[in-house]
């Protein structure tokens, strides 16, 4: 009979374990890396002052929004005098200048914005796998018996004598052995999820967010 505890003893587990383990060590691994390359590529930019014999930090990118707003008008419905009052006219002054009619004013607003507080950081993390190894061996004996019967007879007479011969064989063969199948079905489960932002890069993104700035045209 085949001895199958030598037979998984056999099995090197730490290929079929540790290899798709090590897989999503080094997965982590380029997951983390991609994460750094893409904050430098899309969050900074050259300095256009720099050169190759005095090269200068990256900048940090930024994109520009412009649009109109609406904004109530301080001076609405005010006369000169009021104006004189507050100081927004001279005595001098044969008209008024500002605008004392519309209830609202028109201004165009410029917002700066950190490029990279626009954009969901790529931030895979494997947060579970699940290695399914089944090792399946099936041992089968085997065992073959044929018999072999072969005879034959001689009658002679010869003056009144009879003679008479006969012989016979038997062989009987055998012949046993033992097979072992071997099966072995894996599957791998990785589950991975969009990871929160670390808690030194969410700081320096809140901070970018606090340098947004606008400005009225």
């Amino acid at each position: 009979m085949a001895n199958l505890v030598a037979e998984l003893n056999s099995l090197d587990f730490s290929v079929y374990i540790g290899g798709p383990l090590q897989a999503a060590v080094q997965a982590q691994n380029a997951a983390s890396m991609a994460q750094v390359n893409f904050i430098q590529s899309v969050g900074f930019e050259d300095d256009p002052a720099s050169t190759p014999n005095a090269p200068l930090p990256k900048k940090l990118r930024y994109v520009d929004f412009e649009y109109n707003k609406s904004v109530p008008n301080p001076h609405f419905g005010k006369d000169k005098q009021t104006l004189l009052d507050e100081g927004f006219t001279d005595a001098q002054a044969t008209t008024i200048v500002l605008d004392i009619n519309n209830k609202f004013l028109e201004n165009n607003v410029i917002i700066k914005v950190p490029f990279l507080t626009t954009l969901t950081l790529p931030a895979l993390r494997i947060e579970e796998v699940i290695i399914d190894f089944n090792a399946k061996l099936t041992s089968t004996e085997t065992s073959n018996v044929s018999d072999e019967f072969a005879a034959s007879a001689e009658l002679g007479i010869n003056y009144k004598v009879v003679n008479f011969k006969a012989s016979a064989s038997y062989k009987r063969t055998s012949n046993s052995g033992s097979t072992v199948e071997k099966t072995y079905n894996m599957g791998v489960h990785v589950k991975a999820v969009n990871d929160e932002i670390p808690a030194g890069l969410d700081r320096v993104l809140t901070m970018l967010e606090d340098s947004i700035a606008s400005v009225n045209g």
